[in-house]
């Protein structure tokens, strides 16, 4: 027997206070109190939970909600007691409590008053629980964040595998609602299977979050500078940052501090009392940005949160959705930047080394997906759109110019007959093969699976070898996109082609496609706007000249003064006092104090002579975060230990030690590094290397490697300009 439906809408405002639904909500509902299995795909901030409180609330009995992590537990139970005269209407039951508080939370249970009972997953395997359960009065169970039942969604949860069979054991015929806001078409197959509802009435909402700007930035070494000139642009609104390490999030918060931004850390190494505390103070805006590991957002529903950064980029398309969908969640604006460069995807790789050859091939294609991502030149809202298995048309569709490509987007070239190569190749091979694979065989480029496979003895063997591989792997994409070729997720990615694809051979469509970009630790970086603040190529030269001055009368080479990138940078910011200068790329204090002077003055002159604005958000301070490590390397080289054990006592690799070291020396502080030098190179060598760097017009070690032709290796010239550095720049 059907519910009366007539009143939702009052116990959506005698509860919640809203005046009607949004979306799919009422209809979500209305099968729930209607006894109906459930499958809710929903983005973040669309308003999942209500779809499991109402008609919690409304019925007889207690309502199971079994969810992943204790915080987003707790911060639901907190706003459910919020809106009820008794604290008992919902509960958490884990391994928190104690047996008092067990025995209260049973009680309340029993007694009808409980509603809602929320549980992690770990909790109802426990015999004792249901045990309990079995005896009480069930309304229904929701699963949210129902994607952890996949080995394919971003956050795989064994423990939610074991569901179904628990919940068997607690009662016959419970309604199940499973709940998610990412989840790909396997992610949804795999959540249906496991949770044995395949007749689950689904509702699926759309993906499109049209208040949210999309923006991909290089990532370069000055990522942490840049961070903190877009907060400042944004000053006053909320945000969030998300880094990958703890240390980093640690890092940037005092980073963000030390220039008058109101940030906090979270991060799960912070104790709970620390992070209950950060939390609420992001919450109750007395303080305007959250720097955090993925640890933190899990059911954070702050509705103006106006930006949303990642300093690092996320192992999946899920992940970043779901982090970027902490956004913009009143309608009013979201800005989702990320920095980007395969440096750091190749970081993850390595992590994943470790697992499990399914697991690796899982992680790896995920992280593909979001390489793709981050350097696809074409609507990356449709890019989004399209992994989660929904058509969006750029032109037409609602937010479609609200990305970095499509304000400022790349030209465009037909490229019909490669497409159809691309097609033809992809069938002619047996659609067996990656992306990777399908790119080697259209340039002509082989490789052991290839050979054994004797597909290089096939007419459409570089058959697109007048193109590069970044462009076939562009294409790949975008005609993914376009659905004339999918991706087989059972077998880890390789390429098939769809019926679409078969009737595009035979059309005479168009297809106009742009190139990639492509990001290099090299590139500029913007300053807040989409474009990197522009280089005064006439200070420049001022600059350089005066460098050149300098260096012939303290007797170096100009690099020893400033290296380009430095000159570049002053060009960029022009830096007038010495604390500035000292906060220009690669100059530091010391090397701000011993040649900052003359530089400072002539930039002085140039703005005054020339009504030069200078952007009011030049110095941007360091925190002294490295100041620990860059004590402890210095102490370690006057205490001549080897830079193996330097290195080793830090956890690093030799040559992130290095560029440490350099880093250090450039900036203006002398290090004694010629003891580890001497056991590596004889005097002899290092009398080469000395005169070739003095003598030099730059440090730059490929021309060093090239000029000794294989002599040295890398680590020993650049050890050895370490060394030379140190003994003639400072």
């Amino acid at each position: 027997m059907a519910i009366e439906q007539s009143g939702l809408e009052e116990h959506l405002k005698k509860y919640f206070g809203f005046d009607q639904f949004r979306g799919l909500q009422k209809s979500v509902v209305t099968s729930v109190l209607n006894k109906e299995d459930v499958f809710v795909i929903m983005p973040t901030g669309g308003g999942k939970s209500l779809c499991y409180q109402l008609p919690a609330l409304m019925q007889e009995g207690t309502a199971i909600i079994v969810s992943p992590l204790i915080a987003l537990m707790k911060n639901q139970v907190d706003a459910i007691r919020g809106i009820s005269d008794n604290d008992g209407v919902a509960h958490v039951l884990n391994s928190s409590l104690t047996k008092g508080e067990i025995q209260r939370v049973k009680e309340d249970i029993s007694s009808g008053i409980t509603k809602l009972l929320y549980v992690a997953p770990e909790s109802l395997t426990k015999e004792e629980y249901v045990d309990f359960l079995k005896e009480q009065k069930i309304s229904f169970l929701a699963v949210d964040e129902a994607h952890c039942i996949s080995e394919w969604g971003h956050d795989f949860r064994p423990e939610y595998r074991n569901l179904r069979r628990i919940i068997d054991r607690i009662g016959d015929h419970i309604p199940i609602i499973g709940l998610t806001a990412t989840a790909t078409p396997k992610v949804q197959e795999d959540i249906l299977k496991n949770l044995q509802i395949p007749n689950a009435t689904t509702y699926k909402a759309s993906f499109n979050r049209p208040n949210l700007f999309y923006e991909v930035r290089p990532k370069t070494d000055q990522v942490d500078a840049d961070i903190t000139r877009f907060i400042k642009q944004n000053e006053g609104k909320s945000g969030i940052v998300y880094c990958l390490s703890r240390k980093r999030v640690e890092e940037l918060a005092q980073v963000l501090q030390v220039n008058g931004i109101k940030a906090v850390p979270y991060h799960a190494g912070l104790d709970g009392k620390t992070r209950a505390a950060h939390q609420d103070m992001f919450l109750m805006e007395d303080c305007d940005v959250v720097v955090a590991t993925i640890a933190f957002g899990m059911g954070i529903d702050k509705p103006d949160v106006r930006f949303v950064i990642h300093h690092d980029i996320p192992k999946s398309i899920e992940s970043y959705y779901q982090e970027t969908g902490r956004a913009g969640r009143d309608g009013g604006e979201g800005h989702c930047l990320a920095y980007y460069s395969y440096k750091d995807i190749e970081k993850l790789e390595k992590f994943m080394s470790g697992k499990p050859i399914a697991e690796q091939e899982i992680g790896h294609a995920l992280l593909q997906e979001m390489v793709g991502y981050s350097e696809t030149s074409m609507s990356r809202r449709q890019f989004i759109l399209h992994y989660f298995g929904e058509d969006f048309d750029p032109a037409t569709g609602e937010g479609g110019d609200m990305d970095d490509n499509m304000r400022n987007p790349k030209p465009q070239r037909e490229a019909i007959e490669d497409v159809k190569k691309l097609i033809t190749v992809i069938d002619a091979a047996g659609e067996r093969y990656k992306a990777k694979d399908i790119v080697k065989i259209l340039v002509g480029k082989s490789n052991a699976m290839i050979a054994s496979h004797k597909l290089d003895t096939h007419e459409y063997f570089g058959s697109g070898k007048d193109k590069e591989p970044a462009y076939w792997t562009a294409l790949i994409r975008q005609v993914m996109v376009a659905r004339y070729i999918r991706k087989d997720i059972e077998s880890y990615g390789t390429l098939k082609v769809t019926p679409e694809g078969k009737k595009f051979l035979q059309s005479g469509e168009t297809f106009m496609m742009s190139d990639d970009h492509t990001y290099n630790q090299e590139d500029s970086m913007p300053a807040g706007g989409g474009k990197a603040a522009a280089l005064d190529d006439k200070l420049v030269k001022m600059l350089k000249d005066l460098r050149k001055k300098v260096a012939h009368q303290k007797k170096v080479p100009p690099y020893v003064v400033f290296q380009d990138p430095s000159i570049d940078d002053m060009a960029t910011k022009y830096p007038v006092t010495l604390e500035e200068m000292a906060n220009i790329h690669g100059v530091g204090d010391g090397k701000a104090r011993k040649f900052g002077k003359p530089f400072i003055e002539l930039i002085e002159r140039y703005v005054e002579d020339n009504d030069i604005t200078r952007p009011d958000d030049l110095v941007i301070k360091s925190t002294g975060t490295k100041s620990g490590n860059k004590l402890y390397f210095i102490t370690s080289i006057d205490r001549k230990l080897s830079f193996e054990d330097i290195a080793d006592a830090k956890g690093m690799e030799m040559n992130d030690l290095i560029n440490e070291l350099e880093s250090i020396v450039y900036s203006g502080t002398k290090l004694n590094v010629g003891y580890w030098v001497d056991e590596m190179l004889d005097e002899d060598q290092q009398e080469e290397l000395h005169e070739y760097f003095l003598e030099s017009e730059n440090d730059n070690i490929d021309a060093a490697m090239e000029e000794f032709d294989g002599d040295y290796e890398e680590e020993e010239i650049r050890l050895y300009r370490l060394k030379f550095i140190s003994e003639v720049g400072n």
